[in-house]
């Protein structure tokens, strides 16, 4: 009796479950596609001629296409190429370094051991409300460390993040145990060894979660450059862009104030476009890696914060 009782609670069960799991998809699929739409209307503008939006405005079905945008920014001498090898280069190299750092910085803020513990962590917390100013940062950086119109300069200002060091620490004092950290040791592993093989691959959830941040960081970064280089050949990508969104301004400035002598020059460049095509440069490569973080962000970021 019994056993009849559970299987018809458990049809039922499933009957009002399958018809709230169909709502469920239904609204997560209404808010995917809203989250779509603006980028598909992003790329479609891009590739629109420019009297068309001028005429109609931005539209998903567009009277004329054009790909002017996309030859102006891929042009030899614009430099985008080069700028995506920096930019590629120094968010995947500053990402690893920055990882290393701020992990060795948090295992050693992690052992209650370690004598300057409480020293430490209050500096580093102390800098995450308090900084020097952009003056004395700016002296340091070139005057002391000497980064002016180095590649390091795009790399260095960025590895330390005191957030990332309290989010790691966190996550180390919730999820490993200071016994695993003594058997390793009466085992003869040093302290290297024990960070290296024991700590990095028990807290790949929160190290995932800090490279996606620390990535987007340095993707997004267009003050180092803007602050710290004067050479062409190492603009990234985010401060060439910008650069590249100021002449457009100038120039249509420049048109407005010339009584339209310079409409003319100004109507053939596709400025709508060029816009657009700029956020598809920028956000392209960070979609498509941020599929291979995303498992890791919620469960780094929510992992420690309650415990009983």
């Amino acid at each position: 009796m019994k056993t009849k009782m559970a299987v018809v609670s458990h049809r039922k069960g499933n009957m009002i479950s399958k018809p709230a799991d169909a709502v469920i998809n239904i609204i997560l699929m209404l808010l995917s596609l809203i989250c779509i739409l603006p980028c598909i209307l992003v790329f479609i503008i891009s590739i629109t001629d420019e009297a068309v939006i001028i005429k109609n405005g931005y539209s998903f079905f567009p009277e004329k296409f054009a790909v002017l945008a996309y030859e102006y920014l891929l042009k030899p001498e614009g430099g985008i190429f080069r700028a995506y090898m920096v930019t590629i280069f120094v968010t995947v190299f500053g990402t690893c370094l920055s990882l290393i750092v701020v992990s060795m910085l948090a295992y050693a803020l992690y052992r209650t051991d370690f004598k300057y513990r409480r020293v430490i962590s209050f500096l580093v917390f102390f800098t995450m409300l308090f900084s020097g100013g952009m003056v004395p940062w700016y002296l340091v950086c070139t005057q002391i460390l000497h980064l002016k119109n180095t590649i390091w300069a795009l790399i260095l200002p960025m590895v330390m993040s005191s957030w990332n060091v309290i989010l790691m620490r966190t996550f180390f004092s919730s999820m490993i145990p200071m016994a695993l950290i003594d058997a390793a040791k009466i085992d003869g592993c040093s302290e290297i060894r024990t960070w290296w093989s024991i700590v990095l691959p028990l807290a790949k959830p929160a190290m995932g979660t800090i490279a996606l941040f620390t990535a987007l960081q340095y993707w997004n970064d267009w003050y180092l450059p803007l602050m710290l280089i004067d050479d062409k050949k190492l603009y990234n990508l985010q401060y060439l862009l910008q650069k590249i969104q100021l002449n457009i301004t100038m120039m249509a400035s420049l048109a407005s104030q010339s009584g339209g002598k310079l409409d003319t020059e100004i109507h053939a460049l596709p400025s709508e476009g060029i816009r657009m095509a700029m956020c598809i440069f920028v956000i392209g490569p960070i979609v498509l890696a941020y599929p291979f973080f995303q498992r890791y962000l919620v469960k780094g970021i929510t992992i420690g914060s309650v415990k009983g």
